[in-house]
C-alpha cells in the first residue's frame, strides 16, 4: 500500500514520538553512557529486524525511520562520549565510543539474521 507523502510523514512522526517517549523511559530507569549504549543496542536491533522484514514500506517508514531513528541517539553518544573523555581521560571515551558502534553493528546483524532466518 502506497501512502501519500502527507500521510508517510505523519506516520512517521507518530512513530518518531513513540520511540522518543520509549527513549526517555530508558533513559529514566540507566543513566549516562549505559543508557546511550541500550538504547543504540536495542534500536540498531529493531532498525536490523525491520530491514530484514516482510513488511511494507509504509510499516518500515514508521517503524525504521520513526520509532528506531528517534529511540537511537548519535547526538547522545557524542556528548557521553566526550563526557567520558573529560572525567575519566581520552581512553575512556575512546572505549566508550568502540563499544557503541561495535554493539550496535553487532546488533543491527542479529536483528536482521534474526528475522532472516524465521522468515527467511
Amino acid at each position: 500500500m502506497t501512502v501519500s507523502p502527507l500521510v508517510a510523514t505523519v506516520l512517521v512522526g507518530v512513530g518518531g514520538a513513540l520511540g522518543a517517549a520509549s527513549r526517555h523511559w530508558v533513559g529514566l530507569r540507566t543513566e549516562g553512557h549505559r543508557s546511550v549504549l541500550l538504547v543504540n543496542a536495542l534500536g540498531s536491533l529493531a532498525l536490523g529486524a525491520v530491514s530484514a522484514a516482510p513488511i511494507g514500506s509504509t510499516a518500515a517508514l514508521v517503524l525504521g525511520v520513526g520509532f528506531c531513528g528517534a529511540f537511537t541517539t548519535f547526538s547522545s553518544f557524542a556528548v557521553e562520549t566526550v563526557r567520558a573523555a573529560s572525567e575519566t581521560g581520552n581512553r575512556a571515551a575512546a572505549v566508550v565510543a568502540a563499544s557503541n558502534l561495535a554493539v550496535a553493528l553487532v546488533a543491527f546483524l542479529l536483528g536482521s539474521l534474526l528475522v532472516t532466518g524465521v522468515f527467511g
